[in-house]
């Protein structure tokens, strides 16, 4: 007897991973990564570069299970909301074509982190890396804070905490107040000769990752007790916190108290943030509950997709933040 599985999509910068699951168990899952990050361009997300790797992925996990359909996928992807809008347009027909999916969900990379934190409960997450983005939802709407860019915000994130301290380094080779020794030291061996530094940085187009690879030598010398790498990291605490504030229910909304997950690799980072940020939590939202994230988007897009084949999606619709585009049962 054929058994129904269903696809979760996860893309992002580091790549493309797609997972297959047993509809009723989707934290069973086999999965097939690509290390090649679907293109984007001026029309956004490039659709054929996503079916070119999609396609034989979810084939190979197919022929691998054995004897078994589709009945939902979801896809999460970084610049769905923005970037998505030939995905929400050609993809329903495409994946109906090619695998015979009926039930499809495309989502901001923001909200398959989210369901992946914290499934289908009111609450709070913040996704912190490179960037940083906090999504709240009471089930009835989306809320978003930040998510800017490094130029404009992703306050607190991984670039912003490197820039700083880059800045702090560049200070203490001036002689100018603010500055640490400690980060130029490190900043020296990472990337060389302070002067060298805008030549080797400015052109670059990667430039969020190379300043948020300095965050973590931000953290090891607030750990080693260097007072401005800890003040940096106590700004950011304040910045990650008041972003999970703007969107997490009140406790009008949630009663029982917002339950507020973080998830990412910059909490990887340990102590020298998390004490400051859990200090913070603390204080600004006093009725909120801090827990570690239980899944990565990987996860978070096989639940939505388990809950489209079950016609048990909570999480609310957006054009966005997460289509489900109109039943493709007929």
């Amino acid at each position: 007897m054929s058994v129904s599985r269903v696809l979760g999509v996860d893309s992002g910068g580091s790549g493309l991973r797609v997972a297959l699951a047993e509809a009723g168990n989707p934290g069973k899952a086999e999965t097939e990564v690509s290390r090649e990050p679907v293109r984007t361009g001026a029309a956004g997300i490039d659709v054929e570069h996503l079916l070119e790797q999609l396609l034989p992925m979810a084939r190979t996990l197919l022929d691998r299970a054995g004897g078994c359909t589709v009945s939902a996928v979801a896809i999460g992807a970084a610049g769905m909301a923005t970037l998505g809008d030939r995905l929400r347009a050609e993809l329903p027909a495409a994946l109906a074509e090619s695998l015979g999916v009926r039930r499809l969900a495309l989502a901001a990379d923001a909200v398959t982190a989210y369901a992946g934190a914290l499934g289908q409960r009111p609450g709070a997450v913040v996704a912190a890396g490179t960037g940083l983005i906090a999504l709240g939802t009471d089930l009835s709407d989306w809320h978003r804070a930040d998510g800017w860019g490094h130029l404009l915000g992703d306050c607190g994130g991984g670039a912003w905490i490197g820039r700083a301290g880059l800045e702090a380094a560049l200070r203490a080779h001036d002689g100018r107040r603010g500055g640490s020794a400690a980060l130029l030291a490190r900043m020296e061996s990472v990337f060389g000769p302070a002067q060298e530094l805008p030549v080797s940085l400015y052109p670059r187009s990667d430039r969020p990752a190379v300043l948020a690879s300095f965050a973590p030598e931000v953290g090891r010398c607030a750990a080693d007790g260097d007072e401005v790498s800890a003040d940096i990291l106590a700004a950011a605490a304040r910045h990650i916190a008041e972003s999970a504030a703007a969107v997490c229910p009140s406790a009008t909304d949630v009663p029982g108290g917002c339950e507020v997950a973080l998830t990412g690799g910059l909490f990887r980072m340990g102590a020298p943030l998390l004490v400051p940020l859990r200090a913070e939590l603390a204080g600004q939202l006093p009725y909120a509950r801090p827990l570690s994230a239980a899944g990565d988007p990987l996860t978070g897009s096989l639940l939505i997709a388990s809950a489209l084949a079950t016609d048990s999606l909570r999480l609310p619709r957006h054009p966005t933040l997460l289509h489900v585009p109109t039943e493709q049962d007929s």
